[in-house]
Protein backbone atom coordinates (compact mmCIF):
# COMPACT_ATOMS: atom_id res chain seq x y z
CA UNK A 1 0.00 0.00 0.00
CA UNK A 2 1.26 3.45 -0.90
CA UNK A 3 0.53 6.76 0.80
CA UNK A 4 -3.17 6.92 -0.13
CA UNK A 5 -6.05 5.14 1.59
CA UNK A 6 -6.71 3.06 -1.55
CA UNK A 7 -4.65 0.66 -3.69
CA UNK A 8 -6.25 1.75 -7.00
CA UNK A 9 -7.83 4.78 -8.62
CA UNK A 10 -10.89 3.43 -10.41
CA UNK A 11 -13.11 6.36 -9.35
CA UNK A 12 -12.75 9.49 -7.24
CA UNK A 13 -15.62 8.10 -5.18
CA UNK A 14 -13.18 5.82 -3.35
CA UNK A 15 -10.72 8.60 -2.50
CA UNK A 16 -11.12 10.56 0.71
CA UNK A 17 -10.85 14.32 0.75
CA UNK A 18 -7.55 13.84 2.59
CA UNK A 19 -6.33 11.65 -0.30
CA UNK A 20 -7.16 14.34 -2.86
CA UNK A 21 -5.52 17.03 -0.74
CA UNK A 22 -2.39 14.84 -0.51
CA UNK A 23 -2.36 14.48 -4.31
CA UNK A 24 -2.60 18.25 -4.70
CA UNK A 25 0.15 18.88 -2.14
CA UNK A 26 2.44 16.43 -3.94
CA UNK A 27 1.48 17.95 -7.31
CA UNK A 28 2.57 21.38 -6.14
CA UNK A 29 5.87 19.96 -4.86
CA UNK A 30 6.65 18.05 -8.06
CA UNK A 31 5.64 20.90 -10.35
CA UNK A 32 7.95 23.24 -8.45
CA UNK A 33 10.82 20.73 -8.64
CA UNK A 34 10.38 20.39 -12.40
CA UNK A 35 10.37 24.14 -12.94
CA UNK A 36 13.55 24.48 -10.87
CA UNK A 37 15.17 21.78 -12.99
CA UNK A 38 15.61 19.41 -10.04
CA UNK A 39 15.91 15.72 -10.81
CA UNK A 40 13.46 13.57 -8.84
CA UNK A 41 13.31 9.88 -9.69
CA UNK A 42 11.61 7.93 -6.89
CA UNK A 43 10.31 5.37 -9.42
CA UNK A 44 13.67 4.42 -10.92
CA UNK A 45 13.52 0.76 -11.87
CA UNK A 46 9.70 0.71 -11.85
CA UNK A 47 7.54 -0.12 -14.88
CA UNK A 48 4.03 0.88 -15.93
CA UNK A 49 1.78 -1.01 -18.36
CA UNK A 50 -0.72 1.12 -20.29
CA UNK A 51 -3.70 -0.80 -21.71
CA UNK A 52 -5.55 1.42 -24.18
CA UNK A 53 -8.74 0.43 -26.02
CA UNK A 54 -9.19 4.09 -27.02
CA UNK A 55 -6.53 6.17 -28.78
CA UNK A 56 -5.34 9.27 -26.96
CA UNK A 57 -3.08 12.32 -27.08
CA UNK A 58 -3.02 13.91 -23.60
CA UNK A 59 -3.62 10.75 -21.58
CA UNK A 60 -0.94 8.66 -23.27
CA UNK A 61 1.72 11.36 -23.51
CA UNK A 62 1.15 12.77 -20.01
CA UNK A 63 1.36 9.32 -18.38
CA UNK A 64 4.42 8.25 -20.37
CA UNK A 65 6.24 11.51 -19.67
CA UNK A 66 5.20 11.34 -16.01
CA UNK A 67 6.71 7.89 -15.58
CA UNK A 68 9.85 8.89 -17.48
CA UNK A 69 10.40 12.03 -15.40
CA UNK A 70 9.99 9.94 -12.24
CA UNK A 71 12.73 7.58 -13.41
CA UNK A 72 10.47 4.72 -14.51
CA UNK A 73 9.50 3.07 -17.78
CA UNK A 74 6.13 2.93 -19.58
CA UNK A 75 4.92 0.13 -21.88
CA UNK A 76 2.03 0.98 -24.23
CA UNK A 77 -0.34 -1.91 -25.04
CA UNK A 78 -3.08 -1.56 -27.64
CA UNK A 79 -6.13 -3.61 -26.67
CA UNK A 80 -8.98 -2.83 -29.12
CA UNK A 81 -11.38 -5.57 -28.00
CA UNK A 82 -14.46 -3.34 -27.94
CA UNK A 83 -13.22 -0.77 -30.41
CA UNK A 84 -15.61 0.68 -33.00
CA UNK A 85 -15.05 -0.07 -36.68
CA UNK A 86 -12.98 3.04 -37.35
CA UNK A 87 -10.19 2.01 -34.97
CA UNK A 88 -10.12 -1.75 -35.43
CA UNK A 89 -7.14 -1.39 -37.73
CA UNK A 90 -4.80 -1.28 -34.73
CA UNK A 91 -2.71 -4.39 -34.21
CA UNK A 92 -3.38 -5.59 -30.72
CA UNK A 93 -0.47 -6.14 -28.34
CA UNK A 94 -2.74 -8.06 -25.96
CA UNK A 95 -4.31 -11.35 -27.08
CA UNK A 96 -7.96 -10.54 -27.74
CA UNK A 97 -9.30 -13.82 -26.37
CA UNK A 98 -7.35 -13.80 -23.10
CA UNK A 99 -9.49 -13.27 -19.97
CA UNK A 100 -9.00 -9.95 -18.21
CA UNK A 101 -8.35 -11.66 -14.91
CA UNK A 102 -5.43 -13.52 -16.49
CA UNK A 103 -4.07 -10.33 -18.06
CA UNK A 104 -4.26 -8.59 -14.67
CA UNK A 105 -2.46 -11.37 -12.85
CA UNK A 106 0.24 -11.80 -15.49
CA UNK A 107 0.96 -8.07 -15.73
CA UNK A 108 1.17 -7.94 -11.94
CA UNK A 109 4.20 -10.27 -12.19
CA UNK A 110 5.93 -7.91 -14.65
CA UNK A 111 5.03 -4.30 -13.81
CA UNK A 112 4.41 -2.07 -10.81
CA UNK A 113 1.26 -0.25 -12.00
CA UNK A 114 -1.39 -0.67 -14.70
CA UNK A 115 -3.01 2.32 -16.42
CA UNK A 116 -6.17 1.48 -18.38
CA UNK A 117 -8.16 3.59 -20.85
CA UNK A 118 -11.19 1.52 -21.83
CA UNK A 119 -14.76 1.67 -23.03
CA UNK A 120 -16.45 -0.16 -20.15
CA UNK A 121 -15.97 0.85 -16.53
CA UNK A 122 -16.32 -2.85 -15.73
CA UNK A 123 -13.01 -3.50 -17.53
CA UNK A 124 -11.07 -1.21 -15.19
CA UNK A 125 -12.93 -2.51 -12.15
CA UNK A 126 -12.12 -6.11 -13.11
CA UNK A 127 -8.45 -5.33 -13.72
CA UNK A 128 -8.28 -3.75 -10.25
CA UNK A 129 -10.04 -6.73 -8.68
CA UNK A 130 -7.50 -9.25 -9.98
CA UNK A 131 -4.27 -7.23 -10.20
CA UNK A 132 -1.81 -7.28 -7.32
CA UNK A 133 -0.49 -3.86 -8.34
CA UNK A 134 -2.29 -0.49 -8.47
CA UNK A 135 -4.69 0.07 -11.37
CA UNK A 136 -5.43 3.60 -12.56
CA UNK A 137 -8.53 4.54 -14.55
CA UNK A 138 -7.24 6.71 -17.38
CA UNK A 139 -10.80 7.07 -18.80
CA UNK A 140 -13.85 4.92 -19.36
CA UNK A 141 -17.20 5.74 -20.93
CA UNK A 142 -18.47 6.43 -17.41
CA UNK A 143 -15.64 8.15 -15.54
CA UNK A 144 -12.48 10.23 -16.05
CA UNK A 145 -10.92 10.66 -12.58
CA UNK A 146 -7.40 11.66 -13.68
CA UNK A 147 -8.83 14.50 -15.74
CA UNK A 148 -10.83 15.75 -12.77
CA UNK A 149 -7.77 15.77 -10.54
CA UNK A 150 -6.02 18.02 -13.07
CA UNK A 151 -9.12 20.20 -13.42
CA UNK A 152 -9.56 20.76 -9.70
CA UNK A 153 -5.87 21.39 -9.19
CA UNK A 154 -6.03 24.03 -11.94
CA UNK A 155 -8.94 25.73 -10.17
CA UNK A 156 -6.98 25.61 -6.91
CA UNK A 157 -3.99 27.25 -8.60
CA UNK A 158 -6.08 30.01 -10.16
CA UNK A 159 -8.54 30.68 -7.32
CA UNK A 160 -6.50 29.74 -4.26
CA UNK A 161 -9.25 27.49 -2.90
CA UNK A 162 -11.94 25.01 -3.88
CA UNK A 163 -14.40 25.02 -1.01
CA UNK A 164 -17.28 27.43 -1.50
CA UNK A 165 -16.69 27.98 -5.21
CA UNK A 166 -19.32 27.23 -7.85
CA UNK A 167 -18.56 25.23 -11.00
CA UNK A 168 -21.06 25.16 -13.87
CA UNK A 169 -20.74 22.17 -16.18
CA UNK A 170 -22.38 22.99 -19.53
CA UNK A 171 -23.27 20.31 -22.09
CA UNK A 172 -23.63 16.55 -21.78
CA UNK A 173 -24.30 15.83 -18.11
CA UNK A 174 -24.25 12.09 -18.76
CA UNK A 175 -20.66 11.86 -19.98
CA UNK A 176 -17.59 10.61 -18.14
CA UNK A 177 -16.13 14.07 -17.52
CA UNK A 178 -19.37 15.38 -16.03
CA UNK A 179 -19.67 12.36 -13.73
CA UNK A 180 -16.14 12.65 -12.37
CA UNK A 181 -16.33 16.45 -12.11
CA UNK A 182 -19.54 16.15 -10.11
CA UNK A 183 -18.01 13.61 -7.71
CA UNK A 184 -14.76 15.58 -7.36
CA UNK A 185 -16.51 18.88 -6.67
CA UNK A 186 -18.76 17.24 -4.10
CA UNK A 187 -15.74 15.71 -2.33
CA UNK A 188 -13.93 19.04 -2.15
CA UNK A 189 -16.84 21.24 -1.05
CA UNK A 190 -17.48 22.95 -4.39
CA UNK A 191 -21.02 23.62 -5.55
CA UNK A 192 -21.75 22.25 -9.02
CA UNK A 193 -24.58 22.96 -11.42
CA UNK A 194 -25.02 20.73 -14.45
CA UNK A 195 -26.59 22.66 -17.32
CA UNK A 196 -27.72 20.11 -19.91
CA UNK A 197 -30.49 19.55 -22.46
CA UNK A 198 -33.62 17.77 -21.32
CA UNK A 199 -34.81 14.57 -23.00
CA UNK A 200 -37.61 12.07 -22.30
CA UNK A 201 -35.14 9.37 -21.29
CA UNK A 202 -32.81 11.68 -19.35
CA UNK A 203 -29.83 10.61 -21.46
CA UNK A 204 -28.12 14.00 -21.14
CA UNK A 205 -28.36 14.05 -17.35
CA UNK A 206 -25.94 12.33 -14.94
CA UNK A 207 -26.48 8.61 -14.46
CA UNK A 208 -28.28 7.71 -11.27
CA UNK A 209 -25.35 5.84 -9.69
CA UNK A 210 -22.88 8.69 -10.10
CA UNK A 211 -25.39 11.28 -8.95
CA UNK A 212 -25.93 9.13 -5.86
CA UNK A 213 -22.19 8.95 -5.22
CA UNK A 214 -21.85 12.72 -5.55
CA UNK A 215 -24.79 13.39 -3.25
CA UNK A 216 -23.25 11.10 -0.64
CA UNK A 217 -20.10 13.24 -0.76
CA UNK A 218 -22.09 16.46 -0.32
CA UNK A 219 -23.46 15.17 2.98
CA UNK A 220 -19.93 15.37 4.36
CA UNK A 221 -18.64 18.43 2.49
CA UNK A 222 -21.78 20.58 2.60
CA UNK A 223 -21.65 21.45 -1.09
CA UNK A 224 -24.68 21.54 -3.40
CA UNK A 225 -25.54 19.79 -6.68
CA UNK A 226 -28.13 21.15 -9.09
CA UNK A 227 -29.27 19.96 -12.51
CA UNK A 228 -30.92 22.53 -14.77
CA UNK A 229 -31.84 22.72 -18.44
CA UNK A 230 -31.07 26.40 -18.93
CA UNK A 231 -27.40 27.29 -19.55
CA UNK A 232 -27.84 30.89 -18.42
CA UNK A 233 -29.30 29.80 -15.11
CA UNK A 234 -26.52 27.24 -14.74
CA UNK A 235 -23.69 29.78 -15.01
CA UNK A 236 -25.21 32.47 -12.78
CA UNK A 237 -22.67 33.24 -10.06
CA UNK A 238 -20.22 30.66 -11.41
CA UNK A 239 -16.53 30.89 -10.58
CA UNK A 240 -15.72 28.17 -13.11
CA UNK A 241 -17.39 27.12 -16.37
CA UNK A 242 -16.53 23.70 -17.77
CA UNK A 243 -17.51 22.13 -21.06
CA UNK A 244 -16.57 19.10 -23.15
CA UNK A 245 -17.29 17.75 -26.61
CA UNK A 246 -20.94 17.08 -27.41
CA UNK A 247 -20.08 13.81 -29.19
CA UNK A 248 -17.75 11.63 -27.15
CA UNK A 249 -15.71 8.80 -28.66
CA UNK A 250 -18.02 5.87 -29.34
CA UNK A 251 -21.13 8.07 -29.73
CA UNK A 252 -20.64 8.86 -33.41
CA UNK A 253 -24.01 7.26 -34.27
CA UNK A 254 -25.71 10.00 -32.21
CA UNK A 255 -23.81 12.86 -33.85
CA UNK A 256 -26.65 14.23 -35.98
CA UNK A 257 -29.10 14.35 -33.08
CA UNK A 258 -26.56 15.81 -30.66
CA UNK A 259 -25.55 18.56 -33.07
CA UNK A 260 -29.22 19.48 -33.27
CA UNK A 261 -29.86 19.43 -29.50
CA UNK A 262 -26.74 21.00 -27.99
CA UNK A 263 -26.14 24.39 -29.75
CA UNK A 264 -28.04 26.38 -27.06
CA UNK A 265 -25.45 25.03 -24.60
CA UNK A 266 -22.44 26.47 -26.40
CA UNK A 267 -19.93 28.25 -24.13
CA UNK A 268 -19.56 31.63 -25.79
CA UNK A 269 -18.89 35.25 -24.83
CA UNK A 270 -22.58 35.95 -24.27
CA UNK A 271 -22.92 33.08 -21.81
CA UNK A 272 -19.85 34.22 -19.88
CA UNK A 273 -21.55 37.56 -19.17
CA UNK A 274 -23.91 35.76 -16.78
CA UNK A 275 -21.09 34.29 -14.66
CA UNK A 276 -18.75 36.13 -12.30
CA UNK A 277 -16.43 38.67 -13.90
CA UNK A 278 -13.35 36.64 -12.99
CA UNK A 279 -14.80 33.31 -14.15
CA UNK A 280 -12.33 30.80 -15.56
CA UNK A 281 -13.16 28.37 -18.36
CA UNK A 282 -12.11 24.72 -18.48
CA UNK A 283 -12.22 22.21 -21.34
CA UNK A 284 -10.60 18.77 -21.15
CA UNK A 285 -9.82 18.75 -24.90
CA UNK A 286 -10.02 17.96 -27.74
CA UNK A 287 -12.12 21.07 -28.32
CA UNK A 288 -14.35 21.52 -31.36
CA UNK A 289 -14.30 25.27 -31.83
CA UNK A 290 -17.60 26.65 -33.02
CA UNK A 291 -19.53 23.81 -31.41
CA UNK A 292 -19.33 23.36 -27.60
CA UNK A 293 -17.00 26.37 -27.24
CA UNK A 294 -16.12 29.33 -29.43
CA UNK A 295 -12.67 30.32 -30.62
CA UNK A 296 -13.14 33.65 -28.84
CA UNK A 297 -13.60 31.98 -25.46
CA UNK A 298 -10.99 29.22 -25.65
CA UNK A 299 -8.36 31.72 -26.78
CA UNK A 300 -9.64 34.50 -24.53
CA UNK A 301 -8.59 35.85 -21.12
CA UNK A 302 -10.94 33.60 -19.14
CA UNK A 303 -9.56 30.38 -20.60
CA UNK A 304 -7.15 28.25 -18.55
CA UNK A 305 -7.55 25.27 -20.87
CA UNK A 306 -3.87 24.78 -21.67
CA UNK A 307 -2.74 25.20 -18.06
CA UNK A 308 -5.36 22.55 -17.31
CA UNK A 309 -3.89 20.25 -19.98
CA UNK A 310 -0.39 20.72 -18.57
CA UNK A 311 -1.60 19.81 -15.11
CA UNK A 312 -2.51 16.32 -16.32
CA UNK A 313 1.23 15.65 -16.22
CA UNK A 314 1.79 17.05 -12.75
CA UNK A 315 -1.22 15.51 -11.00
CA UNK A 316 -0.53 12.10 -12.54
CA UNK A 317 3.09 12.25 -11.40
CA UNK A 318 1.80 12.93 -7.89
CA UNK A 319 -0.69 10.07 -8.14
CA UNK A 320 1.99 7.61 -9.28
CA UNK A 321 4.35 8.61 -6.47
CA UNK A 322 1.66 8.32 -3.80
CA UNK A 323 0.40 4.96 -5.06
CA UNK A 324 3.82 3.40 -5.52
CA UNK A 325 5.89 4.70 -2.61
CA UNK A 326 5.43 4.62 1.13
CA UNK A 327 6.76 8.09 1.86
Amino acid sequence: MGQLSVKDLTSLYYLTRKDIEAIFEKTRELKDKLRRGESYEPLRGRSMAMIFEKPSLRTRVSFEVAMTQLGGHAIYLKYPVKAPEEVRGFLSDVHMAEPLKDIARVLSRYVDVIVARTYAQETVDKLARYADVPVINALTNDLHPCQTLADLYTVLEKKGRLEGLKLAYIGDGGCNTAHSTMIGCAKMGMDITIGCPSSPDGRYEPRELYLKWAKEATEESGSKIEIVHDPVRAVEGADVIYTDTWVSMGMEAEMEERLRVFPPFQVNAELLKHAKEDVIVLHCLPAYRGKEITEEVIEGPHSVVFDEAENRLHTQKALLVLLLTEG
